[in-house]
């Protein structure tokens, strides 16, 4: 009973950590965007981009449009991302859209960096890549495009920030029926590519995947738990040189995002387990990519070895 009060304790704690991070996260973005973005006309992308469209060419209030398209999304995303997700990500859309009236109420007709429209774009995009980054990086998401990134990446293993790059050129592209003016687009591609970048380094999906082999006398409630991630564990037979004892070794290839997750359960279950991560340049083969080699190709190195 005592185990399963400090096991609630600790999850709870977690939990409390993750809905800050993302309420952090929020708060960066909102600050990116309506501080440097929005008052310079340089759009975002996204969902945010099209309500900044529609801001600037009707003038309602870019929360109101945020909201409203969030909803139909989220609905999506409950079906299909599962509850866990879309609660945070609710949180984050409703902290957000708190946030967006806060500070354009605060900031109404104040544009803090004036004239200097590639420094805002930089800043902005540094901020709206952070704040979606923390928020990914703890199961989260801003809503919008992030949970169509979130559904493919679920899917295929492709950068969250390379898939909302490109989902959002259009929309950029777009603005410029809003603007009229190519050089605010340009402005635009560059606030994208900023975005993705900050967005990849920050949830590190330039290791798309990584091994752990884990030692523990506790490796089948380990397993176990790791396999309910629907990742394969697979047990080796192993003795220490210097003892003598046999031991098992669990071997576990998983996606980058998984990290965290499996540390978790490996701390809730055994904290004295001896754990060691690297990153895998490739894994092929069910759940991960498929091998990128060409039929023609193939077939000429199969008659060349024969």
């Amino acid at each position: 009973m005592t185990t399963r009060l400090v096991s609630s304790s600790k999850q709870a704690v977690r939990e409390l950590k993750d809905y800050l991070l993302i309420a952090i996260g929020m708060v960066l973005y909102g600050i990116g965007w309506t501080v440097f973005l929005l008052p310079n006309e340089i759009t975002v992308g996204g969902l945010p981009g099209i309500a900044s469209i529609v801001y600037w060419g009707t003038g309602i209030p870019v929360q109101y449009v945020y909201t409203s398209v969030n909803t139909i999304l989220l609905i999506l995303s409950v079906k299909i991302l599962g509850w866990k997700f879309s609660v945070k990500t609710i949180f984050a859309v409703f902290t957000l859209s708190f946030f967006l009236v806060f500070i354009q109420q605060l900031l109404d007709g104040v544009t803090i960096i004036k004239n200097e429209p590639f420094m805002s774009c930089i800043l902005g995009a540094t901020l709206c890549g952070g704040g979606i980054g923390i928020a990914f990086s703890v199961n989260g998401s801003s809503g919008g495009t992030d949970i169509v990134a979130a559904i493919i990446n679920k899917y295929r293993d492709i950068s969250l920030g390379r898939i909302i790059m490109f989902i959002n050129m259009t929309i950029v592209t777009c603005s410029y029926f809003v603007l009229k003016d190519w050089g605010q687009v340009v402005y635009g591609y560059v606030t994208l590519y900023v975005c993705s970048f900050v967005i990849d380094q920050i949830v590190n999906s330039s290791r798309q995947s990584v091994q752990f082999f884990i030692i523990s006398k506790k490796y089948e409630e380990i397993g176990r738990e790791i396999n309910a991630l629907h990742r394969g564990v697979t047990i080796i037979d192993a003795t220490g040189l210097y003892t003598g004892n046999e031991q098992k070794i669990m071997f576990v290839l998983a996606k980058s995002r998984q990290s965290n997750t499996i540390f978790r359960i490996i701390n809730d279950i055994d904290p004295n387990a001896f754990v060691s991560q690297s990153a895998v340049i490739g894994v092929f083969g069910e759940g991960f990519d498929h091998l990128k080699v060409g039929k023609s190709k193939a077939l000429k190195e199969s008659k060349t070895t024969k």
